[in-house]
């Protein structure tokens, strides 16, 4: 990891050191801004984003950790001493700096895993009834006759995309979390 202060930061900002600052930063898995001014925070974190193309990962505490929080693809906000500013204006909120392991390891997993099905869950229900529709229009001679009345339709929908995503959400877990926790290399994956 990098850790970096506000005053070194004003320096690194300016166009003649960044490509230097950018190539250390490649070979970092993190970086650390400590006593750093809100716009400092927001636009190192908007020039690591836009010329290293990286995903970048936001963690504050406080009102002064708002901007760099929304600037970044993930904002995690701590709820703590300083206020609820930076929960307010993140993506997820934990109670404590020791609560992002498991954030990340287990909950990231899982959210993953469970989006992914999803999208080939409603995928195959749309490419199933799109393939009826059609294959129904062979018998009417392509007149467009609806093949079901809307009361069907609507009762096949509501129930085929909202049970299997309440399920999905309650009940598919792969992997445990005390084995995710236990294997990080799990995450890559």
């Amino acid at each position: 990891g990098l850790v970096i202060d506000g005053r070194t930061l004003e320096h690194v900002l300016h166009d003649s050191l960044q490509n230097i600052f950018l190539e250390l930063t490649e070979k970092c898995r993190a970086l650390v801004c400590c006593q750093a001014t809100p716009l400092q925070k927001s636009v190192l974190v908007k020039l690591v984003r836009s010329k290293l193309k990286a995903m970048a990962l936001a963690v504050g505490d406080g009102a002064n950790d708002v901007s760099m929080i929304q600037v970044a693809d993930i904002g995690v906000g701590i709820s703590g001493q300083e206020g609820m500013q930076a929960v307010m204006a993140s993506d997820f909120a934990i109670s404590q700096f020791r609560h992002l392991r498991k954030l990340l390891l287990v909950h990231g997993h899982w959210c993953y895993t469970r989006l992914t099905n999803m999208v080939l869950y409603y995928f195959y229900k749309n490419v199933t009834y799109v393939n009826l529709l059609f294959w129904y229009q062979f018998f009417c001679g392509f007149s467009g006759t609806s093949m079901t009345d809307y009361w069907i339709l609507i009762l096949f929908n509501l129930l085929f995309t909202s049970v299997p995503p309440i399920i999905y959400g309650v009940l598919d877990k792969d992997v445990s979390a005390e084995i995710l926790m236990q294997l990080p290399q799990l995450y890559m994956m």
